[in-house]
């Protein structure tokens, strides 16, 4: 019969052994040797820790009555007696409680002789369910009152309203209080002093909590605290099922609808920000992140609040799509410090290429795993520091995990249900106690977030935000693809349009998400003004012919997308931009500047405003200037001219805006884990597992059968031996088993400097190394010579 931890391990079935590991994947990080090491890990205090975090709240109670519950003398407990201290819960869910902790190993044994596994009093509270020490434990006279139950109830009936009030709040748990004092003498309170002098709470050390007379906490015997709740039990309210929020239950659609126009929102916010990066770059600072007036400025530009901006940055950084570049070709006006600036990153121009649907999916993966806290922004630190945005302060390796904690707990409630923050705290605090305590910043913030970024509408969890928790959803090689949640999403969000309104001012109305094609093109021929608003300038057509548009082509372009009649103040423009562009022409001499237009040329010559480019004239149509072809352009456009590069052939230079652009960075990967931790393990690679250790803990068992020679070769020390086998016996002994094939103790050292016995069937042995056969594993082993250190025949 199994009597040690490591022997019922040894005896559990396969399937049995995997669910523990299962419930337990820290257990096999690494995979240990053999079935010894697993219980060894398995004991420790970090694994049990790690074990206990994930238990609800009734669970973590009913472990605390196995502990109170525990024998005196052989420290044992039984399913009876747990469910007699647990009597006000149900005895299927106090059962199926039990059966959690026995399926983790927290308690193993019989029923009727349960073990709570040592390292749990080590990691959890010394007061079980908020109770204190037993009374002969803590003071003789304690003791003497607690033995007769009417004595001490008349006792506690006598007390003071004061008196009183003390008990309830330490019943409560835990049951330590500090000494109050009534005065400035040190004198106790009477309240206090009188539950002393009636022995109903004991004196003991701040140090070690041992009794003492003099000591400076008191403590509530754990008779007194459980005769206190006799009405609640002697585990205090028990909830063996998750609370359930009474909040409204609102239309699927209507959740739907306003979370679809929130992520319409955050991507339109996220493009403005960036857009606002590529035309003023903001510095890195020295310290990292980004500065409090930057993070202003951005916010005002854009229309939004500070906090609103510090999360999308975040986000937009957490995705890949901002990143820092050095301030190479950036002027001095433009950035005042820092040798680095934010930029957007080239991986931003290819997520303005795709739909709504999948950019917003992007932010939101990346929100649901970057390890950022955006709320502690503006916040200050320890060192009394402002916490700026990007900066590494803002770094909180629980942030993913605490996401998808409070998402999945909304999740886990009906469609359509939109709980209270406070609700959903309190949820995720029965669900995981020892987790959710001190995380509550954290998940408000996950929840502020998952507002911002339309992952909930109306306080509720979408129904593509749903399909986006799931972890089949997420592509194993973390490539971007087309998943359930875009495609919902996509259906929610209003169609492109593929037209425009064109006004008479010159502005262009976008009434909708544009067409990719519409979308480039208005990229080129006009100027953003706010998501739905362009306005067509004579810059913007300027920069239209640079790229290759002819007047025919824009006035078709206009016509062809524009649901109002073109303006005739809009063709004007077109036809004297076109008219007046290529009137001159540049090229490289330095830089030269040539047109067929005599007296334009005389003109350019003469004007004090391109003195700087010191023109000198080669013939009556062409000019020369030391300067580049960039700064020549660059100088005639400012001065109002309308200049076009051309090769070296003549043929017009086509050239878009150069836009800097960040080195493209990797955004935190797009897979989604089922939860923080150790991989999920399931199916082959589960049993996979559970076969490594088997085999191992078969090697380790036959290694202690080795006989006496190998195992004093392999430096074990067998008392009594002083010498080991020569190398040459060995040899010997190995040629004779090839012959006989008859299975021989090897012993030898491993390429990590193990030394290891195996029993194995000699195949040959030629070329410095020996094969052998595993009769066990049917695997065919080769040993290198020189690493054999014994080798004996298998005793019949």
């Amino acid at each position: 019969m199994a009597t040690t931890f490591a022997d019922q391990l040894r005896s559990l079935p396969d399937e049995a052994l995997g669910a523990l590991i299962q419930l337990r994947p820290d257990l096999v990080v690494p995979v240990p040797s053999d079935v010894s090491a697993l219980a060894v890990r398995a004991q420790s205090r970090g694994s049990v820790a790690r074990c206990l975090d994930s238990l609800d709240e009734f669970t973590l109670a009913i472990l605390d009555a196995a502990r109170l519950s525990r024998s005196p003398e052989t420290a044992l407990t039984s399913v009876e007696a747990i469910l007699e201290l647990a009597s006000s819960a149900p005895p299927d869910d106090v059962r199926v409680a039990v059966g959690r902790l026995r399926a983790r190993f927290l308690l193993h044994g019989p029923e009727e002789a349960l073990q709570v596994v040592g390292a749990v009093d080590e990691v959890t509270s010394p007061y079980p369910a908020g109770l204190g020490r037993p009374a002969d434990f803590l003071d003789p006279a304690a003791a003497a009152l607690c033995s007769d139950r009417a004595k001490l109830r008349r006792t506690v009936m006598e007390a003071t309203p004061a008196a009183r009030a003390v008990l309830d709040r330490l019943a409560a748990g835990p049951p330590i209080g500090a000494l109050g004092r009534a005065s400035s003498d040190g004198a106790v309170s009477e309240p206090v002093r009188w539950l002393i002098d009636h022995h109903v709470l004991v004196q003991v050390s701040e140090v070690g909590r041992s009794p003492r007379p003099d000591g400076e906490l008191v403590e509530l015997p754990r008779e007194v605290g459980m005769l206190l709740r006799r009405e609640t039990g002697p585990l205090g309210l028990l909830r063996p099922h998750p609370p359930a929020p009474e909040t409204p239950v609102r239309d699927v659609k209507a959740v739907d609808a306003a979370g679809a126009g929130q992520a319409l929102e955050a991507v339109r916010t996220t493009e403005s920000l960036l857009e606002a990066l590529a035309v003023e770059p903001a510095p890195v600072l020295k310290a990292g992140g980004l500065g409090v007036r930057d993070l202003k400025r951005l916010a005002r530009e854009t229309n939004m609040d500070e906090p609103v901006a510090a999360l999308m940055l975040e986000v937009a950084h957490a995705t890949g799509l901002l990143g820092e570049a050095d301030r190479t070709g950036i002027s001095r006006s433009t950035v005042s410090t820092g040798d680095e600036v934010f930029l957007p990153t080239g991986a931003y121009d290819l997520w303005k290429a795709q739909g709504i649907a999948q950019r917003w999916t992007a932010l939101a993966r990346a929100w649901l795993i970057m390890t950022r806290q955006p709320s502690l922004v503006g916040r200050r630190d320890e060192r009394d520091r402002p916490i700026t945005a990007l900066s590494p302060e803002a770094e909180r390796p629980a942030g993913p995990q605490a996401r998808r904690e409070a998402l999945m707990a909304v999740a886990a409630l009906p469609a359509g249900t939109a709980p209270r923050i406070d609700d959903v705290l309190g949820l995720l605090f029965w669900q995981a106690p020892r987790r959710a305590r001190g995380r509550e910043a954290v998940h408000r913030d996950a929840l502020d977030g998952a507002a911002q970024l339309g992952v909930t509408g109306r306080d509720a969890l979408t129904s593509y935000a749903r399909l986006l928790l799931n972890p089949e959803d997420a592509d194993p090689l973390g490539a971007e693809q087309v998943t359930d949640a875009v495609r919902a999403l996509d259906g929610l969000l209003p169609a492109p349009v593929d037209h425009v309104l064109v006004q008479a001012d010159l502005s262009v109305v976008v009434p909708g998400p544009p067409e990719p094609e519409l979308a480039g093109e208005l990229e080129v021929v006009t100027d953003k003004e706010s998501a739905a608003m362009r306005r067509v300038t004579p810059s913007s057509v300027r920069r239209a012919l640079d790229v290759g548009y002819s007047a025919t082509d824009l006035h078709a372009l206009f016509r062809r997308w524009s649901r109002t009649p073109v303006p005739q103040a809009l063709t004007y423009l077109i036809d004297d931009a076109a008219r007046k562009h290529g009137g001159l022409r540049t090229g490289s001499a330095g830089g030269y500047l040539r047109s067929d237009d005599e007296a334009l040329v005389a003109e350019a010559l003469a004007d004090k405003r391109l003195s700087s480019l010191a023109l000198r004239r080669l013939a009556p149509t062409v000019l020369v200037s030391p300067h580049q072809v960039s700064r020549l352009l660059g100088a005639l456009r400012e001065a109002g001219y309308a200049p076009v590069a051309e090769d070296a052939g003549g043929a017009t230079v086509l050239s878009r805006p150069k836009v800097r652009r960040a080195p493209t960075r990797t955004p935190v990967s797009v897979r989604l884990p089922d939860q923080a931790g150790p991989p999920h393990l399931a199916g082959p690679r589960l049993a996979g597992v559970v076969e490594q250790i088997r085999k191992g803990d078969i090697a380790t068992r036959a290694a202690r059968r080795a006989p006496v020679s190998v195992r004093a070769a392999n430096g074990q020390g067998v008392p009594g031996l002083t010498s080991v086998q020569a190398h040459g016996q060995a040899m010997a002994v190995l040629q004779q088993a090839v012959r006989e094939k008859a299975r021989v103790w090897v012993g030898y050292v491993d390429s990590h400097g193990a030394t290891l016995s195996r029993l194995v069937r000699p195949v040959s042995l030629s070329a410095g190394y020996l094969r052998a056969e595993d009769d066990r594993t049917e695997t065919l082993h080769t040993f290198a010579l020189h690493r054999i250190t014994a080798a004996v025949p298998e005793e019949q």
